[in-house]
């Protein structure tokens, strides 16, 4: 089995940022694609502050050597010679699907994986519009990036088990995290079970029955969390949090799944959580 060397990543936010820091730490040579040039220069200054973090925090030697082997570019196409992409667009299944069929016409190396950071949507829906549905699957990734050990390895119908296998030496061997394997279905394994208990936090504030802060204390208290539904629902981002459970719902038609209204109207106002400033909680 061929080590991978070369990772491309697609997408500079938390998640790619994360995926991209991860693997120049375990001594890969990346290259980081953003859609703007205002994006990209965000993109390297989230990975240089979290460096720096790493290495005042002593979790890394230095951060210098490890920033020299990510580029942070603009042009997909620098991707082609990549053994190993990641998407980690937006969640939104036209945008994905429009990306892989792209980066299917530009990598060159026929043996080269194309991977979904996607937390919800099906594999098979992405590995269909290439010519290569045997070297796509989903490595789901958990933020942060740097510190969850845990990814979920999720095959398609069609994907090979050796792209499988190759995919599990990288994220154990090389990258250092647990990997659980999924079935191709919308939410995997974490967000199946995840994504129901934080709509359920969301009716309950939604019905008055409790506030945020007694629902989010209840359970850290009461259930030993490490942080409540709703301030986990900010982290996550609304936005992603109400993706999740549509695709959840198209997928299954459970009404468990089904956003809450009030869910709908904060990502609506563009109260996103964190990164918004404002969700359930402010931040500052």
């Amino acid at each position: 089995m061929t080590a991978i060397r070369s990772v491309g990543v697609v997408g500079c936010g938390l998640m790619g940022a994360g995926i991209a820091e991860v693997c120049a730490r375990a001594g890969k040579d990346v290259v980081v694609v953003e859609s703007s040039p205002a994006a990209a220069d965000a993109g390297r200054q989230r990975l240089e502050a979290s460096l720096k973090r790493a290495e005042s925090r002593g979790k890394i030697e230095a951060a210098a050597p490890v920033l020299a082997r990510i580029q942070v570019v603009e042009q997909l196409e620098t991707l082609a010679d990549r053994e190993l992409v990641i998407e980690a667009i937006v969640e939104d299944e036209v945008a994905k699907t429009e990306l892989f069929r792209r980066l299917d016409g530009i990598l060159t190396d026929p043996e080269a994986i194309l991977a979904s950071n996607t937390s919800s949507i099906p594999i098979m829906k992405l590995g269909v519009v290439t010519s290569r549905p045997e070297h796509v699957l989903g490595i789901h990734f958990f933020n942060p990036v740097p510190v969850l050990a845990l990814v979920e390895l999720v095959p398609s119908l069609l994907t090979s088990p050796a792209v499988t296998e190759r995919a599990r030496a990288f994220v154990q061997d090389d990258l250092g995290k647990q990997a659980i394997d999924c079935q191709d279905r919308a939410g995997f394994v974490v967000n199946a079970l995840l994504i129901p208990f934080i709509l359920s936090a969301i009716r309950m504030l939604e019905s008055g029955f409790a506030t945020a802060e007694d629902i989010d204390r209840g359970l850290v208290l009461g259930a030993a969390h490490p942080q409540g539904p709703l301030a986990l629902a900010d982290l996550i981002g609304l936005d992603t949090t109400k993706a999740v459970a549509e695709s959840l719902y198209e997928e299954f038609k459970e009404p468990l799944y089904a956003a809450p209204p009030l869910l709908a109207r904060m990502v609506d106002a563009g109260l996103l959580g964190r990164k918004s400033g404002r969700g359930f909680y402010t931040y500052s």
